[in-house]
């Protein structure tokens, strides 16, 4: 299975959610994936992140659970995302200017989380695939929140026996943001400042 296969089931339209798989199959698939965010504790990896209009960003991620993520976009792109463990915090130092929500209203609580409820916002995608794990999170309860789908490749080296390979990011607005990941590394030391940023200049 290469990425780019893997990239763009993520990317298709989510009709096939509709269909469902077994219940056993749904609920094993489900505890490995819990197994695999408690057992994951800290990753950084190399993204590409991709908007409806196919622009692309590049950078590194660092992930610390709970709630705590940093992407260092790259490319002479001067911004920033971080979260602090509550708060998401997008800076744009361009324009300096910055805007904050909570972690907990947006689809990437589910990733961030360190005791998301799977079994009851969550799904497994039925791919065609067995190597392949793909899971559709999605508050009932709050569908203002978003919709986050989650694409892993089975591997019984990285924890829980998967493989973070991306998701895609789905808001209230329907804007999807695509983010795929290479050279993961997980439960590595990652330091607290890596989630802290500087305040972009006033004007």
């Amino acid at each position: 299975m290469t990425f780019p296969t893997l990239a763009a089931r993520l990317a298709a339209p989510l009709a096939i959610v509709a269909l469902a798989a077994p219940a056993a199959a749904q609920s094993s698939d489900l505890a490995k994936v819990e197994a695999h965010l408690n057992s994951a504790q800290s990753m950084t990896a190399n993204f590409v992140q991709t908007d409806a209009k196919g622009r692309q960003l590049s950078g590194t991620l660092s992930l610390k659970r709970p709630g705590r993520i940093r992407f260092e976009y790259g490319r002479g792109a001067n911004m920033l995302l971080v979260g602090n463990g509550k708060t998401l915090t997008f800076v744009d130092y361009e324009v300096n200017q910055k805007s904050s929500w909570a972690i907990s209203k947006s689809p990437l609580s589910v990733l961030l989380s360190g005791n998301p409820d799977l079994d009851r916002i969550a799904k497994v995608v039925p791919n065609g695939d067995p190597r392949v794990l793909i899971v559709r999170a999605r508050d009932a309860r709050r569908p203002e929140f978003g919709t986050l789908v989650l694409g892993f490749i089975r591997s019984p080296a990285a924890p829980g026996g998967l493989l973070l390979q991306g998701w895609t990011a789905i808001d209230a607005q329907n804007k999807r943001t695509k983010v795929t990941l290479t050279n993961q590394r997980y439960n590595v030391a990652v330091p607290e400042s890596a989630f802290t940023y500087k305040e972009p200049r006033k004007p």
